[in-house]
């Protein structure tokens, strides 16, 4: 039986303990998403009009299908009423989730730089999304374990949780331990949030409502983070599209999790497959649109600060190629590259050290 004298254990204390063999799967995505983050900026500066329409629609989705995972649902000759109205009346305890839910999106949306990661936060975040419910941003009170019925009666039991008596403790050691994982920068940033999720959800902290607070937590980290495309692709309708998906990985990786014998790589990698195909679908809508000569040359220049910046102690050290300059700026063509660094050559900015593509390049003066 799992008790209070048992050590508890979770998957950031797994990988901080040295067990953090990345798989090649979840590297090619960690590669793909740093891409489509460098991408970001460029993206950003286009059709300002099609951007709020893509954020409002976006903040729509996020609150319904958030809520209809769980089986809260909306009608949706309510939406306008639900969602949009300053101060809505509500016909029932679904209506006063789903625009909790909506209230604290436009939260994080807005502030998510100066929010803490914290239980106080968390809490807070299952408030807002669970209305007046009597135990609203309070930790449960009774074990909740995760049963799965079944339409003849039956049931198993899929998952058990933390006990009531340690969801304290076992949220302040994970608070803990995200902070000191992100100082410590051992474990990639974006492993550390998919790990924290799937310790969350394992921990499941609240009576009820524990998918919900886990998904806005992974927005608001997502954003810290620098990875922002929640703000214009719902990754609550991702999630819901692939639902099967999101069950499966989570049953599968939290098998012996209490004991530190889970394998986490399932969910992480769902984790990171949302993420990515939220920013494909992002370019898609966003991304084709030609960005402004000037833009890009920004993008360009400020590459080479970045790379002429890297620390020295070699004997490139202040030098650079176009190859790893393209690398800093993917959404720059390399043609456009050799037309910055040439211009920049004719006015004595640059110079080039060599010939053919593997020349390095420095800054002059």
């Amino acid at each position: 039986m799992f008790c209070a004298e048992i050590k508890l254990m979770n998957t950031l204390k797994c990988f901080r303990a040295g067990d953090l063999a990345i798989p090649a799967s979840t590297a090619w995505y960690l590669s793909d998403l740093g891409e489509f983050r460098g991408k970001q900026e460029l993206y950003t500066r286009q059709s300002p009009q099609r951007l709020r329409v893509l954020r409002e629609h976006a903040m729509i989705e996020s609150a319904v299908s958030s809520n209809r995972i769980e089986g809260v649902s909306l009608e949706p000759s309510r939406l306008k009423a639900v969602l949009a109205a300053p101060s809505p009346l509500f016909r029932d305890r679904d209506e006063e989730e789903i625009r909790g839910y909506r209230d604290a999106l436009a939260w994080i949306h807005q502030e998510a730089s100066t929010i803490p990661n914290s239980e106080g936060t968390i809490k807070r975040l299952h408030a807002m999304t669970r209305g007046q419910i009597w135990d609203a941003g309070h930790y449960k009170e009774r074990d909740s374990d995760i049963i799965e019925r079944y339409a003849d009666g039956g049931e198993r039991m899929r998952f058990r949780t933390v006990p009531a008596a340690n969801t304290a403790d076992a949220m302040a050691q994970l608070m803990t331990i995200w902070q000191d994982s992100l100082d410590e920068r051992h474990i990639p940033p974006l492993i550390v949030l998919a790990a924290f999720n799937l310790d969350f959800l394992c921990i499941h902290p609240f009576r009820d409502g524990n998918g919900r607070v886990s998904r806005l937590i992974w927005l608001l980290q997502s954003y810290q983070l620098g990875f922002e495309v929640g703000r214009y692709v719902s990754l609550e309708r991702l999630i819901e599209q692939n639902k099967v998906r999101y069950y499966e990985t989570l049953e599968m990786s939290s098998e012996c999790w209490h004991e530190g014998r889970h394998d986490p790589w399932p969910y992480v990698n769902y984790v990171l497959f949302i993420l990515k195909t939220a920013y494909r679908e992002f370019a898609e809508r966003v991304g084709e649109v030609k960005a402004p000569r000037g833009a890009k040359r920004d993008l360009v220049l400020a590459g080479i600060e970045r790379l002429v910046a890297r620390p020295g102690g070699r004997p490139s050290a202040g030098q650079f190629t176009i190859s790893e300059l393209c690398q800093v700026c993917p959404g720059v063509s390399r043609d456009m590259v050799r037309t910055v660094l040439r211009d920049e050559q004719k006015q004595g900015q640059v110079e080039c050290l060599g010939r053919g593509p593997a020349a390095a390049w420095r800054r002059k003066g």
